[in-house]
């Protein structure tokens, strides 16, 4: 199942003229040697004639063994030279005289290779929560499948697939689990890290590959409960010592929202299992949807204030895994859509407020990275970015594709004259491109045609007058329009900074200046903060103390706290604070570091301004803690 438009300029393949329909994993994980093992079956189906090679993408695994079905013996395969963002292509010869709509099928006998594969990382059980066992978990996007499993690494391509995992630990796959059950003993009753069960898994919905998913650890399940007259189930996978925090954080809300999100969009769901699965805490991300959604630990605050991460990745099971975009220049498809209907949830799940709050804070994050790319690369500030082939669609990772994708949206929304004319659309859009990889192309395209046959003459002059070249090839600072949200939730907040930034003695202020609000409403003051002249240290120190910041185990909020208290790299105490950063995000002081990029990130960038050498060697240090994705990232502080 392919897109219609372009080719991806991330990837070598030649899913043009041959694509995977289906594949079938067959491995075995090996936590001393720290690779996978095994093989992978691709059943492709032919799109042109004269057809002589398939070419997979690659990176840094190790090819023991091809074969084509029906060849009389082991394929020629060849391995292309390395590329340092696509790898290394793969060319499998095939038989002669295939035609369009041919079958093949081939066999790659493999392993993944250490530290080669950034797809993989994996912990010591030093490194997990419970710290009785190793663990290990992956991360495909944006293009990172490739060092897990040779194949065509692009959204453009959707296929289905079954697996066979053996592993000493409880494994999960991005999949249907088939045996043994989930609900059965821990590791079908064997012994945890000591005998080897096999996992037998199903996708039957096609998906991309940043979507193929592994964790295996000491991992165990705590179904939520089941909806009455919904066909899937839902629950949760953690580590035995927080599996039962884990599920009371997450109980209350998940089946709740996904409930919510089919009645928005109008269509069930349909991948079967909803699952979520709490990570360790070097995992790069706030939350990864499949047909189990990797969350960080740090979600779990015991207040279920941070639980509205998963309705960002209940909406990619629409928007995102539903609907994909046909390569990295569309990203802002995937998560422009997520972020406009995650909010628009919470107008649902909550009040309109609950929405324009949502909006705006969201605005401080982008204005922000739009500041960033001024300085290194304006094209990132773009929503279709024209990357170049090989060009690392990691480098344009930011709030753009997020907040300028989802403000695109509402101001469409807005000049098409609400959601009441502009909902309809969203339905339409759902159903017709459920299961399809697009372009924004193809995306504009739909939206015209759906008012010129649905709507009017106003819909279409109003569709007209968007300045779409500006908001999808502009560049800069500001939006292309000045956008306005409700703003009932962050008055106090608002309120709480000014007076802040204007005081000069903190003896008027107290622990009940924030009573009433909540960690989000906490956020927004602090984020606020930033928006006025430095505080002096001593304000510094007393905001610290005076709300709990300084200790707080919101990681939201502390994040937000020591950007205020870095925000003058050059004052008295802006060394002491760079410390207590740095040894919070490495976890120096509990034990877990803080490997969500979100976090992680911004700490690093703002001590290096601090301290160009404290940063460095701190990060050194702690190198191995975070996922090959952030440590990517965070590397290139340098350049910021």
């Amino acid at each position: 199942m392919m897109s219609a438009d372009t080719t991806d300029p991330t990837s070598q393949s030649n899913y043009r003229q041959i694509s995977t329909k289906h594949f079938s994993l067959d491995w075995s994980i090996d936590f001393h040697e720290k690779v996978i093992k095994g093989s992978i079956t691709h059943e492709l189906t032919v799109h042109t004639s004269d057809l002589k090679e398939v070419i997979f993408d690659t990176w840094d695994v190790v090819i023991k063994r091809v074969y084509v079905e029906g060849a009389s013996c082991d394929a020629q395969y060849s391995l292309g030279e390395k590329h340092e963002v696509m790898g290394s292509a793969l060319y499998i010869p095939l038989p002669a005289g295939l035609q369009p709509g041919s079958s093949v099928k081939l066999t790659i006998e493999y392993n993944t290779t250490e530290p080669g594969c950034k797809a993989l990382q994996w912990l010591d059980k030093a490194q997990t929560h419970g710290k009785t066992h190793p663990y290990l978990f992956s991360q495909c996007q944006p293009i990172y499948a490739r060092g897990l499993l040779p194949c065509q690494d692009t959204p453009s391509v959707k296929a289905t697939y079954e697996a066979r995992i053996t592993s000493v630990l409880p494994a999960l796959m991005s999949a249907i689990r088939v045996s043994p059950p989930a609900e059965g003993p821990v590791h079908d009753g064997k012994i945890v890290g000591q005998d080897a069960v096999t996992y037998v898994y199903n996708q039957p919905v096609p998906i991309p590959s940043y979507l193929i998913a592994i964790a295996s650890g000491n991992l165990c399940y705590h179904a939520f409960e089941k909806l009455e007259g919904k066909d899937w189930t839902s629950g949760v996978w953690a580590e035995p010592d927080i599996i039962n925090d884990a599920w009371w954080e997450f109980k209350e809300d998940t089946a709740r929202f996904l409930a919510a999100e089919e009645e928005l969009v109008g269509m069930p769901y349909k991948f079967g299992v909803y699952d979520l699965l709490v990570l360790p805490p070097a995992f790069p991300y706030g939350g990864m949807v499949r047909s189990f959604i990797s969350l960080g630990l740090a979600l779990l605050t015991g207040d279920r204030t941070l639980v509205d991460v998963v309705v960002h990745e209940i909406t990619h099971s629409y928007f995102g895994n539903g609907i994909t975009h046909a390569d990295a220049s569309h990203f802002w498809l995937n998560e422009g859509w997520t972020t406009y209907i995650e909010r628009l949830l919470q107008q649902i799940l909550h009040s309109p407020a609950h929405r324009g709050f949502s909006f705006l804070t969201g605005a401080k994050y982008l204005y922000d990275d739009l500041k960033l790319y001024e300085q290194r690369n304006k094209k990132y500030q773009k929503l279709q970015i024209e990357f170049e082939k090989g060009e690392n669609p990691d480098d344009a990772y930011s709030s753009v594709p997020y907040d300028k994708g989802a403000n695109f949206l509402l101001h469409i929304e807005r000049t098409l004259g609400g959601l009441d004319v502009f909902l309809p659309y969203m339905k339409d859009y759902v159903k017709t491109f459920m299961g399809k990889s697009i372009t924004t192309g193809m995306w504009k395209e739909h939206l015209f045609d759906y008012y010129t046959r649905f709507g009017g003459d106003d819909e279409l002059e109003a569709l007209k007058s968007i300045d779409w070249d500006a908001w999808l090839f502009g560049t800069g600072v500001t939006l292309p329009v000045p956008m306005e949200y409700d703003m009932t939730l962050a008055q106090q907040s608002y309120k709480l900074a000014e007076r802040w930034s204007k005081t000069k003695d903190t003896s008027e202020f107290s622990a009940t200046d924030i009573s009433g609000m909540d960690a989000n409403q906490i956020g927004a003051f602090l984020e606020r903060l930033q928006s006025f002249d430095p505080l002096p240290v001593a304000h510094i120190d007393v905001l610290g103390d005076l709300y709990g910041l300084v200790n707080s185990p919101n990681a939201e909020l502390r994040l937000r706290f020591y950007q205020v208290a870095l925000l003058d790299p050059e004052s008295a105490k802006s060394e002491q604070y760079a410390t207590a950063a740095l040894g919070w995000v490495v976890g120096e002081e509990d034990g877990m570091v803080k490997g969500r990029m979100k976090f992680c990130r911004p700490i690093f960038r703002a001590v290096f301004a601090v301290n160009k050498a404290m940063a460095q060697d701190k990060y050194q240090e702690h190198k191995s803690s975070f996922h090959p994705i952030a440590r990517d990232l965070i590397e290139q502080v340098r350049y910021s």
